[in-house]
């Protein structure tokens, strides 16, 4: 397998993004692929230029920045754009020239909600792209297994064996709470943040529990919430929202929590092999983890349209994606032969959808009701998904 991966759907959105907007942040959790996406696109470019903030010399190259930025012609690249905050004040009034003579690619490793001054600073002059690992589309179906059990980062992906693979994310793992996560401003002490994340991973998939987790910690409820916030705000982690209406069931009113990539959950729960995968509890909820990421990207679909639902009495979806008033539901079901549950019937009833797809681990696509779909992940790409 090659070094590197062509991306084409994230190239392609980040290219038309730079089409509409003077200033484009293209996000993701590090070592994600965020640079290696912006060199494609520079050598589009016939004028094009990069700046890597953690390079001391182009940090020397910007120490006026108006003057080394406001030159430059074609595409402007800022790498690692959350160690110099300052420079979103100088991007709004070079975003704002007459003509755009240059349109700039800012790329960080944290939120734009991490970003206050992006959004504060460049309101309606800059969009936004979010770069998880590798996708499905990217490697192809005859890797889901292996796109599973590695995660999508693409050292890991890529790496020469399993043994490699889950090296590298173990090193990450210390790296990310050892400095990437101070560098951000993040004060929480390394070995508490790295313990917090290792319990998340048992709590996978599962609705959020932070009494729990606080006790364990011997803090304030509050505060394992500010650190679940964290881990959010820089890819670490996935919140499903909760959707609740009124009904006259009572519903379920906290959010699911999910290890963004199944590759790093793996690492914190000492998964190394496929052998460990299929003899570990969380086998289940780590491939329905894996197969809802794979969906949502597929489709597209903004993270705050993206809700969990549940009642108290055991009806529940996995995920329902809202778009104006239309709304579709996705179950995902580790078996090659699904069935039309009781559930399924009380979701597409009480919650009015125009559809639900069951994502299976099977080979074949069928019809399962009126309205319910069963389609097997690996064939995703022959499929219009709804939503």
């Amino acid at each position: 397998m090659d070094a590197t991966l062509p991306r084409p759907t994230d190239i392609a959105a980040v290219r038309d993004l730079l089409r509409d907007a003077p200033v484009v942040a293209l996000l993701g959790a590090r070592q994600v692929g965020k640079s290696t996406l912006a060199r494609a696109l520079l050598r589009e470019e016939g004028s094009s230029h990069l700046f890597d903030l953690e390079d001391p010399r182009d940090l020397a190259r910007l120490e006026q920045p108006t003057l080394a930025l406001e030159p430059l012609r074609g595409l402007v690249v800022l790498d690692e754009i959350q160690r110099r905050p300052d420079l979103f004040p100088v991007l709004r009034v070079l975003a704002d020239r007459p003509g755009t003579p240059a349109r700039f690619l800012v790329l960080g490793s944290a939120s734009p909600g991490l970003l206050r001054q992006s959004s504060e600073s460049l309101a309606g002059r800059i969009a936004f792209h979010e770069l998880g690992g590798l996708r499905l589309e990217d490697v192809g179906p005859d890797q889901a297994d292996r796109l599973w059990l590695r995660g999508g980062f693409p050292r890991s992906f890529l790496a020469a064996d399993d043994a490699r693979s889950a090296r590298w994310r173990a090193d990450f793992l210390r790296t990310f709470v050892e400095r990437d996560l101070p560098s951000l401003g993040i004060g929480v002490p390394p070995a508490t943040m790295a313990r917090f994340w290792a319990m998340l991973a048992h709590y996978h998939g599962q609705t959020w529990n932070g009494a729990e987790l606080a006790r364990s910690f011997a803090v304030a409820e509050s505060t394992v919430k500010r650190w679940l916030d964290q881990l959010a705000a820089t890819f670490a982690v996935r919140i499903l929202r909760p959707w609740h209406e009124n009904l006259s069931k009572r519903q379920v009113k906290s959010p699911r929590v999910f290890i963004a990539d199944p590759g790093l959950l793996h690492a914190l729960l000492d998964i190394r092999t496929r052998e460990d995968l299929e003899r570990h509890p969380k086998l289940g909820a780590s491939w329905e983890g894996f197969a809802a990421e794979c969906v949502v990207r597929r489709l597209g679909a903004p993270r705050d349209r993206c809700f969990s639902w549940a009642t108290h009495g055991g009806a529940e979806l996995d995920l329902l994606v809202v778009r104006g008033d239309r709304r579709h539901g996705y179950e995902f079901k580790r078996t090659d032969a699904p069935r039309t549950t009781r559930s399924m019937r009380v979701a597409m009833e009480d919650l009015r959808l125009e559809s639900l797809t069951v994502i299976h681990a099977g080979r074949e696509s069928f019809p399962m009701a009126e309205g319910i779909r069963a389609v097997a992940l690996g064939r995703m790409g022959e499929e219009t998904l709804p939503g």
